[in-house]
């Protein structure tokens, strides 16, 4: 007899959890996107209503999949410029140590991401003068412009420190504002999470959500739903290390997510990471094996002109 093992598997919000946040709530009917029509419920009062049972079906359903990702180690960068989405956003992924960007998004950060790293390690830098005393050896002025800079990159970078290769996948609160995120991530093939309203284009997002994305209850419920899944998905890694300490076989990991049902996306960007890791790992090998066959080379030569 075949049980379907989804049936038990418990919803992480309900249908009132829902509406109290106002997560139904859309934009004008004039505003709306055509491409949104499969999850509009109904129009009241000229403003549009999404349907909440798709919403808890794609929350389930992003919940996962970010667990999965969580799991096997990788980044998701959380992105939220927005007023409302700013300050809770950061409290909540700071919490399970994420990736993300609440001020403005830096043009070419995906798609020019060594450039962004530069800055990023210009910051360790001048905190590293600041720990040696040589900070307090410059002049004044070259003190006080320095401090600004280390502002300016604080504010801007000081939340993607520990991002130092490219996140797994984006997790955007409003993708018309953050349309410039979107596009650099569907460039470099990088799975999309976002949460969706009535005016915006949910056909380039992976795993698109419903939602009231301007309400900061709607976005507060959402993004503490998907905190919680990347934080069971990070325990679950913990004990699975203390009892494996050993790195299980890449092969064995697709073949594992596979059979759990993992959206194609997620299993290509976690698979895809181990493998360039793997890759690199060889080439360095290559690289030292290349160098001892050189020092031999030198070795020889050096004793045949001693016997000469």
């Amino acid at each position: 007899m075949n049980v379907n093992l989804k049936i038990n598997k418990m919803p992480r919000t309900n249908f009132k959890e829902l509406l109290d946040a106002g997560v139904h709530f859309g934009h004008l009917k004039r505003k709306w996107n055509p491409a949104m029509a499969p999850y509009i419920f109904m129009e009241r009062n000229g403003i549009h209503i999404l349907d909440l049972e798709k919403t808890a079906e794609k929350i389930d359903e992003a919940a996962g999949a970010m667990k999965h990702i969580a799991r096997s180690g990788k980044k998701i960068l959380f992105v939220a410029t927005k007023k409302q989405a700013k300050e809770i956003v950061a409290e909540k992924v700071k919490a399970v140590n994420m990736p993300y960007v609440v001020e403005r998004w830096p043009g070419g950060m995906l798609t020019n991401f060594p450039t962004i790293r530069k800055a990023v390690k210009k910051m360790g830098s001048i905190d590293k003068m600041m720990a040696d005393g040589t900070f307090m050896n410059l002049s004044k002025r070259e003190r006080l412009q320095v401090t600004r800079q280390r502002a300016k990159l604080e504010k801007t970078l000081g939340s993607i420190v520990d991002l130092t290769r490219l996140p797994s996948a984006l997790f955007i609160v409003d993708v018309c504002k953050e349309r410039i995120a979107v596009r650099e991530a569907k460039r470099l093939g990088i799975p999309v999470f976002a949460m969706v309203d009535t005016n915006s284009d949910p056909s380039d997002i992976e795993f698109p959500i419903p939602a009231n994305d301007d309400a900061s209850k709607s976005i507060s419920l959402i993004v503490g739903i998907l905190c919680q899944a990347i934080e069971e998905g990070l325990s679950e890694r913990k004990i699975e290390k203390d009892k494996e300490p050993q790195q299980k076989d890449k092969k064995l990991t697709r073949k594992e997510l596979e059979t759990k049902d993992v959206h194609p996306a997620i299993i290509e960007a976690i698979v895809e990471d181990e493998e360039e890791v793997e890759v690199e790992d060889e080439e360095e090998e290559e690289v030292e094996d290349d160098d001892d066959v050189i020092e031999d080379d030198d070795a020889e030569k050096s004793m045949d002109e001693t016997e000469e």
